[in-house]
């Protein structure tokens, strides 16, 4: 099991996660964040820091975001389990399901 980053964090990427994460395995796409499932260790700090509450535990992903489960996962389809985000820059792609997603606006 793994944490998951869902909806919420389409076209915001706060990066709040980014800094609490222990084992440096939250990844950044063009359009969001994404935690590697295999480098997860399921701590959950990523959790409550997130300001639009987009990061649930596998198994309490909300019904209306679960394909964001295999979102995350499809994202590391190409780029494997790098062994840690701070060794790489963000990436221009994202995971397949966000060529469906409209662009999202956030109120600050």
């Amino acid at each position: 099991m793994t944490y998951v980053i869902t909806f919420p964090c389409v076209d915001l990427k706060d990066k709040s996660c980014i800094e609490e994460c222990p084992v440096d395995c939250i990844y950044e796409g063009d359009r969001m964040l994404y935690i590697q499932p295999d480098e997860c260790v399921d701590c959950g700090a990523c959790e409550p820091v997130c300001p639009v509450e987009a990061i649930y535990y596998e198994d309490d992903v909300p019904s209306e975001w679960t394909d964001y489960t295999a979102a995350n996962a499809e994202f590391f389809a190409e780029l494997g389990s790098p062994g840690g985000a701070s060794k790489l820059e963000g990436q221009k792609f994202d995971a397949p399901l966000l060529a469906s997603v409209p662009p999202q606006t956030h109120d600050e």
